[in-house]
């Protein structure tokens, strides 16, 4: 198929985390065992959470949907590369690219809107505690979480509009392990400062933005926690330092991706790593392993059915 003397692209061809054979098998040893491990713990956390009728409260409900979020967020990009370890030429197709740079998108936009319910949650917990079980009702529950995945599936639909708009008819290699806007839009056979810019927009803005508000609520939720009880206050301060963690964890490398020029750095392809497929898996984990109500249900559950 020709356009203007160009030949239109059905498949990119990613270069990878590495060329190094050495540093390639190291990576692919040691994604594949904190694959295995950690995501069936993620799995146990939703089992818990799910079959324990005193883990009904709002932060459980919350708690077990990031654990499915990061656990299908882990799928996107995870699975392929460890497969492309073990192949020579490492091609994925355009439709292929764009439908996970839509998931990738999708449910990453998803969990960053979950955490800012799970701030908004903890916020009525602790500076509004008699008014709580008002407040966070179920329905309410299922109304933010319902607005969390449109909110997600908003984002990623403007992200990959913008991009099926750009003509793609030169270079095909991306300069990455997985498909993501900013190693895309390089390949355009166009101009793309606009599209760069709205992408910056709509990816990096709001990431800030959402990183920012959680950061001021959490700075408001600790300051009222120092009128608490002795027993109130260490519980308060460990469930907000480990939101906080997690915060971090999930906005610092999206940050640095999005929030500026889609320029190449010598540390892109390490970040992304982490970002996509290492604390995705961790944050449930981190969650659970500062929750004492949540291990101790977890034990429960598995001597029930180790006695079985």
């Amino acid at each position: 198929m020709e356009t203007e003397n160009s030949t239109v692209l059905t498949d990119f061809i990613l270069l990878g985390l590495t060329q190094s054979q050495h540093v390639q098998l190291l990576v692919f040893v040691l994604v594949l065992g904190f694959y295995l491990i950690i995501l069936p713990g993620n799995f146990l956390i939703i089992l818990t959470i799910r079959s324990d009728p005193g883990l009904t409260a709002p932060l459980y409900f919350f708690l077990g949907n990031l654990a499915f979020l990061d656990a299908s967020y882990s799928f996107i990009v995870a699975p392929r590369m460890l497969v492309d370890f073990l192949s020579k030429k490492k091609i994925i197709s355009y439709r292929g690219c764009i439908t996970q740079l839509f998931f990738l998108h999708f449910l990453g936009a998803g969990e960053m809107f979950l955490l800012v319910v799970m701030a908004f949650d903890r916020y009525i917990a602790i500076c509004h505690p008699l008014h709580y079980s008002t407040i966070m009702n179920p329905r309410v529950c299922y109304t933010l979480l319902l607005a969390l995945w449109l909110g997600g599936f908003a984002h990623s639909i403007v992200q990959v509009a913008l991009i099926l708009h750009l003509p793609f008819c030169g270079p095909n290699q991306l300069d990455n392990f997985f498909c993501d806007v900013p190693q895309v839009i390089k390949l355009a056979c166009t101009d793309t400062f606009v599209v760069e810019l709205l992408m910056v927009s709509n990816s990096g803005l709001l990431t800030l933005l959402c990183f920012l508000g959680l950061l001021a609520s959490y700075a408001v939720i600790l300051c009222r926690v120092k009128g608490h009880s002795s027993e109130g206050k260490n519980k308060a301060l460990s469930t907000c330092t480990t939101h906080i963690i997690i915060v971090f964890l999930m906005f610092g490398p999206a940050i640095f991706i999005y929030t500026r020029p889609f320029r190449a750095f010598p540390a892109d392809k390490v970040v992304s790593l982490f970002h996509t497929v290492i604390f995705p898996l961790m944050n449930p984990v981190i969650y659970t392993l500062r929750n004492q109500e949540v291990k101790a249900s977890m034990k429960r559950l598995l001597s029930h059915h180790m006695a079985c």
